[in-house]
């Protein structure tokens, strides 16, 4: 193999080296990082068909590229990495005042007056 042949595959190894390094980077710093802000334990006074002791997060998603996104997990599981998910949009910071566990399901008071209630039947018996 002549000298020229060989240094062109070493700089299309250089190339292809420098475009796998750029997606590996670039995925990296895409991929989404998780962070539990607000965490809740339904209350021994409040029991469920299921038996089970549930559990509410609200989560905020980080991403270079998509942003920052919020949602509320609510299930069996403490880590909160599955249950029933419901995305929580807002233009501005969110947090939560409050949760309020009641036999028929709970209901999230958020600091800026806004309140969402969430049926039992959603996030029992490992949905």
């Amino acid at each position: 193999m002549s000298e020229r042949a060989i240094r062109r595959l070493k700089n299309l190894g250089l190339i292809v080296a420098g475009g796998v390094l750029g997606v590996v980077l670039t995925v990296a710093a895409s991929w989404p990082r998780s962070a539990v802000v607000y965490r809740s334990r339904q209350p021994s006074t409040v029991a469920y068909q299921d038996g089970s002791p549930h559990y509410l997060g609200l989560i905020r998603d980080r991403s270079s590229l998509a942003g920052e996104s919020y949602h509320l997990m609510i299930g069996r599981d403490s880590s909160l990495s599955y249950g029933h998910r419901i995305r929580v949009d807002t233009a501005t910071s969110v947090a939560i005042g409050s949760t309020e566990w009641r036999a028929d399901g709970v209901r999230v008071r958020f600091t800026t007056g806004h309140e969402l209630f969430v049926p039992a039947r959603y996030f029992t018996f490992g949905r």
